[in-house]
């Protein structure tokens, strides 16, 4: 093992080329770096050796021979003092920033931390080794085939948040072996479901290397979300079926494939905003001992402590060159390697935090605005962070799109019945042009969504008027108390068919909502099958069944299924209600034309004055959609023409008469959605003419067809 080469500062991590393995690893604070290769877990077999040669501040040396499964990790020696920010401790064995797999778990033993429990300004000698993640070698070879990336546009995107695990784990026609694995996701049983529903994009919850946090483990809880990442290289371990060391890189690239196959894209949810090492009196795993004033926003007037605007007790410094550089390395690797086609960023107010305010022209955002690569994948923004000026709905650079929480904001309050909504529930119908087109953004920049893993499921959005979170054993403190939630007039479990039947429709509602929205929809996982928690609106740490979809409940959920399919499907067909472009309504440079592209009208039949809009108790409108008026070109620059559709919306608890609009907008009408009719036995059968009545049932949504 003595037979050490220079080897190459570029690029970072261990990297295998055939014969052997480079290691390169950055640290400013280092005054010598030892790389540890193991024989095995644990502390014995541990060959220590020094890496020869330093540039820029990276240590680096080739080693002929280390093949693929090799297990290591750093020491780093240098200076400790938390007062001026420096925390090197080389008793600490430290993961590879650059690791692209890492192996075990960490058992929070007094020495993995850099301090003796109980004296926080104390040192701690103990080796950690025993007790904590290796990194692994792994091979850069697999055979992607004729693996080609879908690169579905925007307009054309259905987005369908999962969690690994919880989508999996209790479906009966996955092998049990396989359940809550990559694998399972690239089953064809969950690909067909996938693609019944009409998804087009399968955003995974977090699946970088994520730690289990000491509290949850000691209240017999774990880290089911995931978004305590410490790895950002590594698929998380215990999501492979194999255990093998590395494989969960083969697995993860093998399920990407399959999914490509069917024309499905993945989007990872990423946490770059901060690490798992939490705050100053957290664990030492990896980048607190290689560089703590490199890779952290550490405060002003005392170093020794960290600033937080994620809530989780340390920021990443994003002012900082090598974290932007892990980052934007971080992210080439997933596209390039992983084959992935875009990401989601947690809390990513953060990410745009250089200094202290907020700042959409932060450095991180000109990387990735000039990156060949990261450009050209979606990304998609949780636009707000905890801390001060976080929240950033709208206000993100024009490549981005964003989760839109004004969104799902109103159109809980629509259908709850909050007075004085009308008119921002048309304009997310319409496509939030008040957020997005004043920077040239267009509507697919609004990630539409009603529901996600955070907060109520759509099931317990119609059940529960507050949360029930007494298992997550914090008193029912933890969770937002903004649940903008309806439970149809009881609380939890009921079996009163009235309210029963309410529940239903109300989903109903606002899933046919999101779905003729303009804008990219996004549907929660298990919704479409009434998933349930139980009325806990914060289930990060319920590795359970309390989480878990739970299939079994597919064949009593069926109506609801078949409901979205047809949704998706109606969407899929029509461009109307997809447009790339906004609006134009009335405006002047389309005088002339036969019919505006938007009109809204009263229940009455007559077009929407300013009175109609301002008035507190209106919970009903039409919404005209001119198919012929559609203003953007296809690829081939031809004209888009479509089918015109009215969507009547009636929120009052009263059954209401909507009159058909005036002739000029079409004679003959078909219904071919209704909410209250979820089967519609007269779909597109019964002809409706113009200044006919149409009955629309109370809180209920109908969409019609001009033939």
């Amino acid at each position: 093992m003595a037979n050490v080469w220079p080897g190459d500062a570029y690029p970072l991590g261990a990297h295998f080329d055939g014969a052997g393995t480079n290691f390169a690893i950055f640290s400013e604070a280092a005054e010598r770096v030892e790389l540890c290769l193991f024989d095995g877990p644990g502390g014995p077999g541990e060959t220590r050796i020094t890496l020869p040669e330093v540039e820029g501040f990276v240590w680096h040396g080739y080693l002929p021979g280390i093949m693929p499964g090799q297990l290591y990790g750093y020491r780093v020696h240098g200076p400790y003092d938390p007062g001026a920010g420096y925390r090197c401790n080389p008793s600490n064995l430290l993961l590879d920033p650059y690791a692209q797999a890492i192996d075990g778990q960490m058992d929070w033993d007094q020495a993995t931390f850099g301090y003796n429990f109980g004296d926080p300004s104390s040192y701690n000698d103990q080796d950690s080794a025993p007790h904590t993640m290796r990194s692994v070698v792994v091979s850069p070879y697999f055979d992607w085939g004729d693996d080609r990336p879908p690169r579905t546009p925007y307009h054309q995107t259905l987005i369908y948040e999962a969690h690994v695990k919880g989508l999996t784990y209790r479906h009966p026609e996955i092998p049990a072996e396989m359940r809550g694995t990559y694998a399972a996701l690239g089953h064809p049983a969950v690909i067909d479901h996938l693609k019944q529903l009409g998804v087009t994009a399968l955003e995974l919850m977090p699946v970088h290397q994520f730690v289990q946090d000491d509290a949850l483990l000691k209240r017999h809880l774990r880290n089911y979300w995931g978004y305590n990442t410490i790895g950002f290289f590594a698929p998380h371990n215990e999501y492979s079926s194999s255990g093998q060391r590395g494989q969960q890189v083969l697995e993860f690239k093998a399920m990407v494939k399959a999914l490509h196959e069917a024309n499905i894209e993945v989007i990872l949810d990423v946490v770059y905003n901060h690490t798992a090492e939490g705050n100053h009196l957290g664990p030492t795993l990896s980048f607190r001992g290689i560089d703590n004033l490199s890779y952290y926003r550490l405060t002003d007037d005392d170093p020794q402590y960290y600033m937080d605007t994620t809530g989780t007790g340390n920021s990443l410094l994003m002012r900082s060159p090598h974290v932007l550089q892990m980052i934007m390395d971080s992210l080439r690797y997933w596209v390039t390697e992983m084959h992935v086609d875009g990401f989601r960023f947690d809390l990513a107010a953060t990410l745009a935090r250089q200094f202290h305010e907020v700042d959409r022209l932060s450095a991180f955002f000109d990387l990735v605005q000039q990156d060949p690569v990261v450009s050209q994948v979606k990304l998609i923004a949780e636009p707000w962070d905890v801390g001060e000026g976080g929240y950033q709905v709208g206000n993100f650079p024009p490549l981005w799109t964003e989760w839109n929480g004004k969104y799902r904001d109103t159109v809980r309050d629509f259908w709850r019945g909050h007075p004085d909504t009308l008119p921002e529930f048309a304009s997310r119908l319409a496509g939030s042009s008040d957020l997005y087109a004043d920077d040239g953004r267009r509507p697919y920049a609004s990630i539409n969504f009603v529901t996600c893993h955070d907060g109520f499921t759509l099931t317990d959005l119609v059940s529960y008027n507050v949360k029930h979170n007494d298992a997550n054993g914090e008193a029912n403190r933890d969770g937002t108390d903004d649940n903008r939630s309806w439970n149809c007039g009881y609380e939890g479990p009921v079996e009163d068919l009235d309210v029963l039947a309410l529940r239903e429709r109300q989903k109903r509602n606002m899933l046919a909502t999101l779905l003729v929205s303009q804008g990219v929809p996004m549907i929660s996982h298990g919704d479409e099958l009434g998933r349930t928690q139980l009325g806990n609106n914060n289930a990060y740490c319920q590795d359970s069944e309390l989480a878990w979809v739970d299939w079994d409940t597919l064949r009593d959920h069926f109506p609801l299924l078949d409901f979205i399919q047809r949704l998706a499907k109606l969407r899929a067909e029509h461009p109307v209600f997809r447009r790339r472009r906004f609006f134009r309504g009335s405006d002047a440079d389309i005088k002339g034309k036969e019919l505006p592209d938007l009109v809204w009208f009263t229940p009455g039949g007559r077009e929407m004055a300013d009175e109609d809009w301002s008035a507190g108790f209106a919970k009903s409108f039409q919404m005209f959609l001119n198919g012929d008026e559609i203003s953007e070109p296809d690829r081939r620059g031809e004209q888009v023409r479509d089918d015109s559709f009215i969507v009547f919306v009636n929120a009052h608890s009263e059954d209401l008469k909507f009159k058909m609009p005036p002739g000029r907008y079409g004679g003959m009408w078909v219904r071919v959605l209704d909410t209250a009719d979820p089967m519609l036995a007269d779909e597109g059968v019964v002809a409706i003419k113009s200044g006919e009545s149409v009955q629309v049932e109370n809180r209920s949504v109908q969409v019609l067809r001009r033939v």
